[in-house]
């Protein structure tokens, strides 16, 4: 076998943080394809990038923006593979409109959102993270929890995660109802959930998990308002999906009896978040994007990102394309 060259080498820029920090070796599965990885920041900032881009064949791309000005820097860039499903901060269009094909990798971390989305559940009916600060400063004062098993729970976006919600709780045993526009009622049932309009999904469930992509407000006052008082949301999809403000009147409020969730809208920048005001911390949990942080989960995004970009390289279709919106 020949043997290539660094500089014949082609170079795959990656810009999620946990690609190749599983079990597995892609770092290495790259490099006996003939490739390069070429490490990029997370955030996708244009200035840092753009030097970067301009060498680019394949970029494997973390959750950060991709626009027209970040495809105009790589002129020798032929894939984009989203190490992640979502695709929403990607301008699919101005990809199509260069012959640059956009993937993701659909099923690779569900399980792992949907333990994550559970485990969200669990702490927030049972207070364990305020529990544990209060022991850790002498109070051993009981809050009074529910039970998962008595709640009715609602579950908006009953895709590949959302189904792995419903199989989790049926171990638990509550009602679980399921709002899902692109999806017929039979295959909602036949999935362990009940279908129900969205709308009356706020009104009736006692936990709401979100599981929408995002792009769009579901939980705004207005809905809130209709709520059951007491009503625990858990979020580990995306943070516009809500109104923060709004989620913070209602839990000061007592409509929400608390919010769990694993992103906040601009996460990092948001550090002056309403969520995060010190006087809801008893109601609040919030977690650094941990849902897909499994080996499990990083190991398949990373398998099938590098596949697609592989395949492209070699001059192949990818296995998962995404179309523009």
């Amino acid at each position: 076998m020949v043997r290539r060259t660094a500089e014949l080498m082609g170079v795959i820029l990656v810009t999620s943080r946990s690609f190749s920090d599983g079990d597995l070796d892609l770092v290495g599965r790259a490099a006996q394809a003939g490739h390069r990885i070429l490490r990029g920041p997370a955030h996708h900032d244009f200035a840092e990038l753009r030097p970067l881009l301009h060498g680019a064949d394949a970029w494997i791309a973390g959750t950060g923006a991709i626009t027209d000005e970040h495809l105009e820097a790589a002129p020798k860039l032929r894939i984009v593979a989203r190490y992640g499903v979502g695709t929403e901060a990607v301008d699919l269009e101005a990809a199509r409109r260069r012959g640059i094909p956009v993937t993701n990798t659909p099923g690779a971390n569900a399980d792992a959102v949907a333990d994550h989305a559970v485990g969200l559940m669990l702490a927030a009916l049972r207070f364990v993270p305020d529990g544990d600060r209060r022991v850790r400063v002498g109070d051993w004062s009981v809050r009074r929890g529910r039970e998962l098993g008595a709640a009715v729970v609602g579950i908006v976006g009953f895709g590949r995660i959302g189904q792995g919600v419903a199989k989790r709780l049926s171990g638990f045993g509550p009602r679980v109802v399921a709002a899902d526009p692109y999806l017929s009622a039979d295959v909602i049932r036949s999935n362990g959930a009940e279908p129900i309009d969205l709308d009356e999904l706020f009104r009736v469930a006692d936990v709401i998990t979100l599981h929408a992509p995002g792009g769009q407000l579901l939980v705004d006052a207005g809905r809130l308002a209709h709520m059951r008082r007491g009503t625990v949301l858990v979020n580990t999809a995306r943070g516009d999906l809500v109104d923060e403000a709004a989620i913070a009147e209602a839990l000061r409020d007592g409509i929400l009896a608390g919010y769990a969730a694993d992103t906040l809208d601009g996460d990092t920048a948001a550090q002056g978040s309403p969520l995060l005001d010190p006087a809801l911390a008893d109601r609040v949990i919030v977690t650094p994007h941990l849902g897909a942080q499994t080996t499990q989960a990083v190991d398949n995004m990373g398998s099938i990102s590098l596949a697609d970009a592989l395949a492209v390289l070699r001059g192949e279709e990818p296995a998962h394309p995404v179309t523009a919106r």
